[in-house]
């Protein structure tokens, strides 16, 4: 089972190509601002590198937080949007060891439907000035 790993809860931003609970690739980058031009790119050349497609995706394991609003928001859209747009189970995992947890998830079988995020905080919004 071809697995995507994702985590973009802070400007390193981590993704990881897994069969089963084998790693097949590992990236790392610094996201900062550039998270949402970069993610789908690092991701199509991991994919590549393992001479991978994206339809050879089976499941996702992302990390649900807590963590940064804006980078949370990224990943969990991009990986709730790829299980949406290919038929295929996501789980989001908040521990320290949230890689081998969610794996253990999607191979017995389980799924979130859609991954939220936790911030690790009440969000603070701002009233409208007019």
């Amino acid at each position: 089972m071809i697995l995507l790993t994702i985590r973009s809860d802070n400007p390193t931003a981590e993704i990881g190509l897994f069969d089963g609970s084998n790693k097949l690739a590992y990236k790392a980058w610094e996201g900062h601002r550039q998270l949402a031009e970069t993610i789908h790119h690092k991701i199509e050349a991991m994919l590549k590198s393992q001479h991978k497609q994206w339809h050879d995706i089976e499941g996702i394991v992302c990390f649900q937080g807590p963590g940064s609003f804006t980078g949370l928001r990224i990943g969990l859209t991009v990986a709730n949007a790829l299980t949406y747009s290919l038929t295929i189970p996501i789980v989001a995992c908040k521990s320290n060891d949230w890689i081998a947890h969610g794996i253990k998830r999607l191979l017995a079988g389980e799924s979130d439907q859609i991954a939220l995020p936790e911030y690790g905080a009440p969000v603070h919004t701002t009233t409208q000035r007019k």
